[in-house]
């Protein structure tokens, strides 16, 4: 499936109908975000969930959520962007891998940890009444736009709201992730964020 194409008609429809829709936008980074909050902040009142419990240690995900603030002020959009910035959480991550530890990168522990991020998402979506929810996640060249899309989907139909199928690498979207993060200044982390991805490098 051309993930893209299915974003592109959605927001087609979007316009036609003159209507500004609310989205949660799960960020998994500043950097990963700036391309997709440019991109849909034309069309989405947006609220930016920060929700990785998976990330390694406690000072990296304070530094991290403090870029995200940074590039939210500081970043021009159509429409007005929030954040939500949840606690620092990890036993949840932990909990949730428990027997993947030794799996590569990019494998089942991953999986998991896309899906409790996606889902707490979701949950929030529900309750925040929003019409939408996604991920930055499917902007790196390292994740799987498929699998993203269909953990979020299936989701979404479990909590009664709609996932905005996407895969922002598309459109130059990465590189333009790229730009930004140096017209910005932002830190660009050198591991995806868990201890067990630390110890691959």
């Amino acid at each position: 499936m051309n993930y893209q194409k299915v974003l592109d008609e959605t927001i087609r429809k979007i316009e036609e109908q003159e209507i500004v829709p609310k989205l949660l936008l799960h960020s998994c980074c500043a950097p990963c975000s700036s391309y997709v909050l440019e991109y849909l902040s034309w069309y989405f009142s947006i609220t930016v969930l920060y929700y990785n419990p998976n990330i390694f240690p406690e000072a990296e995900y304070d530094y991290r959520i403090q870029e995200q603030k940074r590039l939210i002020e500081a970043l021009p959009c159509r429409h007005p962007v929030q954040l939500i910035p949840e606690p620092y959480a990890p036993a949840a991550f932990y909990d949730s891998v428990k027997g993947l530890e030794k799996e590569p990168e990019g494998g089942a522990r991953c999986m998991v940890c896309y899906r409790l991020r996606l889902e707490r998402a979701a949950q929030l979506a529900r309750a925040g009444q929003y019409d939408y929810f996604t991920t930055t996640l499917s902007i790196s060249p390292l994740k799987k736009a498929e699998a993203l899309n269909a953990i979020g989907t299936e989701l979404g139909e479990r909590y009664g709201v709609s996932y905005l199928v996407s895969d922002f690498k598309k459109k130059g979207g990465y590189q333009r992730s790229v730009e930004l993060s140096a017209e910005y200044g932002l830190y660009r982390q050198n591991y995806c964020g868990c201890v067990y991805s630390v110890t691959k490098l």
